[in-house]
């Protein structure tokens, strides 16, 4: 079996083991809402659906924000929720300039179907996949996230002396 180079690596590849890891639950996602909600809905779109069920009408810069991803991400999302129909945009009764994006007649129906069946069992699974894990994941993510926001990785670096290389990796098992 070959080596896992994100686990053997450590702290120098977190960024690309938690994409790994958000990968893998976006897929188990994909065939859990085929298989109990019946949609082939992409599961990136979920997030969006909820933020737009919990906050109402948001420009595209508020729903980048509100679920933490790129605006031009948010875009490509949007403009294939609404060729599918569960999306409109209008422009901002504040301001002309600012679209803004709310579920339809269609998107409603959907989220109070996905909150019957999709997002109550993809909750309950995930929490038993973190089941007996040292301290609630969700609480070390987010302890992680806040650390990151208040002091970038980049300013953390210019107070430590370097390390060899050698002394910062794992070694596989049995190797030495």
């Amino acid at each position: 079996m070959s080596e896992d180079v994100l686990r053997a690596l450590g702290y120098a590849t977190l960024g690309s083991r938690l994409k790994r890891i958000g990968e893998i639950l976006q897929a188990q996602t994909q065939t859990v809402a085929a298989e109990l909600a019946g949609t082939d809905l992409p599961t990136p779109h979920n997030p969006v659906l909820a933020a737009l069920d919990r906050q109402g009408p948001l420009s595209i810069g508020d729903l980048a924000k509100a679920i933490g991803q790129s605006q031009p991400g948010v875009t490509r999302m949007i403009n294939k929720m609404k060729s599918d129909g569960l999306v409109e945009a209008s422009a901002s009764h504040k301001d002309r300039r600012v679209t803004t994006i709310e579920l339809t007649d269609k998107g409603e129906a959907l989220v109070a179907h996905l909150q019957e069946t999709l997002w109550p069992a993809i909750t309950l699974a995930v929490a038993d996949a973190c089941d007996g894990l040292e301290g609630p994941l969700l609480d070390q993510l987010a302890a992680l996230e806040d650390a990151l926001a208040m002091r970038p990785l980049s300013s953390r670096c210019k107070d430590k002396p370097l390390q060899a290389w050698s002394s910062l990796q794992s070694h596989p098992e049995g190797a030495s």
